[in-house]
């Protein structure tokens, strides 16, 4: 075949320039990748990892907390009144969860030595006892002021405050949480909540 007949084969510099980054590029950048882990490797990672289990006595005190805010929401719940089937009274749904939460505590309890699969309390534990209490004026403010205002406020305490993300996802998720709340419960549900729209 002559000369003029023939092509002659690009050289790789060539395709690589003319096709984006050449071939020894994406191989040095392939060798420079970590190695994907399979399953079993990244299932005894996470075993490694995970926080060390609650003991028996941190299982049992916590199965009580739970059984005495559920008791506690049912003498609430009867307080308030719970009507009739025909006719439920504002007791009605608090008794039903209250009553669920002290039967999950009882459960808890029941499986207190069996369990280990809960997390022994650390310094990061100490976030809920503050988060509880801010629950108290949200109440408070909420029948003053309706639900919105507080509302947006608690979600960036707890996003910004205890949680310590950072201020645009405090507040655009105070303020989604917020807005969904209100679809969901005030507009969709007809709930009535105390609000200011």
């Amino acid at each position: 075949m002559s000369p003029r007949g023939r092509q002659a084969a690009p050289d790789e510099k060539t395709v690589g320039t003319a096709a984006g980054p050449s071939l020894e590029k994406a191989a040095a950048v392939a060798d420079d990748l970590p190695e994907a882990a399979s399953p079993e490797e990244l299932a005894a990672q996470w075993e490694a990892e995970k926080p060390e289990p609650a003991g028996l006595t941190t299982n049992v005190v916590l199965a009580l907390l739970v059984i005495g805010f559920g008791g506690a929401g049912v003498v609430g719940s009867l307080a308030l009144g719970t009507g009739s089937l025909g006719e439920p009274g504002p007791g009605t749904w608090p008794l039903v969860v209250s009553s669920a939460i002290a039967l999950l505590g009882l459960v808890l309890l029941v499986q207190a030595r069996a369990t280990s699969d809960t997390e022994r309390f650390t310094s990061d534990s100490w976030v809920v006892p503050p988060a509880v209490l801010t629950l108290v004026p949200f109440a408070y403010l909420i029948e003053i002021v309706g639900f919105e205002i507080p509302s947006v406020v608690l979600a960036f305490v707890w996003l910004k405050v205890l949680g310590r993300e950072g201020w645009r996802t405090s507040v655009v998720g105070a303020l989604l949480m917020t807005v969904s709340f209100y679809l969901i419960f005030v507009t969709a549900l007809g709930v009535s909540l105390p609000h200011l729209f």
